[in-house]
């Protein structure tokens, strides 16, 4: 069996590592994007609201908050924004008055193909000159890292 990777303070490097280069990927699919929806009227924060609305992974905003890391009042700013330009509606729960659904309204519906297009034109853009099988590697390693965020350290 592999032994497992270690950083230490010997071999850490700031300049090169996994996590640094995830949150410079990050910063660079952020620019990109942001430019990719201009013409669409919305910023990439709100294209990432929208895509998870649609999507389902957040259909209230404490699930939002959750998921992409806003605090509350930010989150309520966006929404706020997005409900005055037509794309989303709220919807009080039937099962529980205290919660509020997030939808797209017919707008943010129509709206939908375009948002999945920058979605992949950013994909096949970074991931340019992959085979599927590396991506499926990619996408194995990735999810490892996911679910270590998920047990105790």
């Amino acid at each position: 069996m592999p032994q497992h990777y270690l950083y230490t303070f010997e071999n850490y490097s700031p300049q090169r590592n996994p996590l640094r280069s995830i949150v410079d990927i990050t910063s660079a699919i952020k620019a990109i994007g942001d430019r990719r929806v201009a013409d669409l009227g919305i910023t990439w924060a709100q294209w990432i609201v929208l895509i998870r609305i649609a999507s389902k992974v957040g259909s209230t905003a404490a699930e939002l908050c959750r998921v992409i890391e806003y605090d509350s009042g930010s989150m309520t700013r966006m929404l706020d924004r997005l409900e005055k330009t037509g794309l989303i509606y709220r919807e009080r729960s039937s099962e529980d008055r205290r919660v509020v659904n997030l939808h797209l309204t017919k707008e943010g519906q129509d709206l939908y193909p375009q948002l999945i297009s920058v979605a992949i034109n950013n994909l096949n853009q970074c991931l340019k000159g992959f085979t599927a099988e590396e991506i499926g590697t990619l996408m194995g390693f990735l999810d490892r890292i996911v679910a270590n965020q998920k047990e105790p350290a």
